[in-house]
């Protein structure tokens, strides 16, 4: 039995989501890039490497980690890139997305002989989230300006527009994709690539993939482009769990067990955007809160049902657990740090990386 707390990765309800991905490559024509600033557990690289055409980043370590360890492109895309590292991420990757005008031209000399894109910001998006909105008001991301665009337009040959975040809808998407169109065509028609980033939730159950594509193929077509997408969720939607074990049970007004993990060390988006966990099973007559074992008040997975109380020594399996949660584990408190396993097509289990007391000390000083 896996020791817990434990993120496993299970290749078989990976392979689903890989398998409409290379669909839509084929059938659109549009090649996908893993974002790495959601997922970015490399043991199982190699098996996405074989649907997916390489990755994207937000930083210099992520950039070389896609070039050392997952084949095809890999795209480097950064908020603000630092003079000292300029140099290692051109030399990581094949094409540099720059997030502003003053960006490119920080480095004009340095990159001019690397393909060379812009971040380009259309002023809508499908967040939910203030947060995590693209489009909200004064948004460092990206250029807006379709006049101050056109001006560096000759030294860039792609834009990058992300503007979409757990978008399932896609008559949203076509609409945006359209107002895209409208604003920036005669700019886009310039250019000889284009991403459309990620947050589009075409994995998802129900999603219509073949209208999908079709919009990709023409949005290409119409506008002589190479599209990419950048998949993060989307690649790894429902293929890991958070196996974690109950420690202690307790009643305080509502059934309340703690189990051997903390969402604001493990689960953080959980805390962040204040939304529960998803747990399987999740039914039965008993009904109990799940608590992480940290200090903060507020370390609570969700509630949920049972089929039999809670006790001490219960495993339990939070689901969804790969997207952005291995990518951003932490020590707060001093919580064992979960292992990382993965379960290959054949059903065998193995732990890739387990974390332990020397870990926690080389992360500080």
């Amino acid at each position: 039995m896996l020791p817990t707390p434990c993120y496993v990765i299970d290749k078989a309800r990976l392979l689903p989501n890989m398998e409409k991905i290379a669909w839509l490559r084929e059938a659109s024509g549009a090649k996908s890039l893993l974002a790495l600033k959601c997922f970015a557990t490399w043991s199982v690289f190699d098996f996405m490497a074989q649907y997916m055409d390489g990755t994207t980043s937000s930083s210099l370590y992520e950039v070389q980690l896609g070039r050392e360890k997952f084949p095809g492109e890999t795209h480097a895309y950064s908020v603000a890139y630092a003079p000292d590292e300029i140099d290692a991420v051109l030399a990581s990757s094949d094409k540099i997305i720059f997030n502003t005008i003053g960006q490119l031209d920080r480095f004009d000399a340095v990159s001019a002989g690397h393909v060379r894109g812009l971040r380009v910001n259309p002023g809508v998006s499908t967040s939910g989230f203030d947060l995590a909105d693209p489009a909200r008001p004064f948004s460092r991301l990206g250029e807006h300006d379709p006049e101050r665009i056109a001006e560096v337009a000759d030294r860039v040959t792609g834009f990058m527009f992300h503007n979409n975040c757990e978008n399932a809808d896609f008559g949203r998407f076509d609409a945006m994709l359209g107002h895209i169109e409208q604003r920036f065509g005669f700019l886009i028609r310039q250019m000889k690539w284009i991403s459309l980033g990620g947050g589009i939730h075409f994995t998802g159950e129900g999603y219509p993939l073949h209208l999908l594509a079709d919009r990709l193929k023409r949005f290409a077509d119409d506008n002589g482009v190479q599209v990419y997408l950048e998949p993060g969720e989307a690649a790894i939607t429902n293929s890991a769990t958070l196996e974690v074990t109950v420690l202690d049970t307790l009643f305080n007004g509502k059934n309340l067990a703690i189990v051997d993990s903390s969402i604001e060390a493990h689960m953080l988006d959980l805390l962040i955007y204040r939304i529960s966990a998803k747990m399987e099973p999740n039914a039965g007559p008993h009904e109990w809160m799940v608590c992480g074992k940290s200090c903060l008040a507020g370390d609570i997975f969700g509630e949920f049902r049972f089929a039999e109380p809670l006790k001490p020594g219960d495993r339990l399996s939070i689901q969804d657990a790969a997207g952005y949660t291995m990518v951003k584990k932490n020590w707060f408190n001093g919580v064992k740090m979960p292992s990382i396993a993965v379960r290959e097509l054949d059903g065998t289990v193995k732990i890739e990386r387990s974390f332990g007391y020397d870990d926690f000390v080389a992360a500080l000083s």
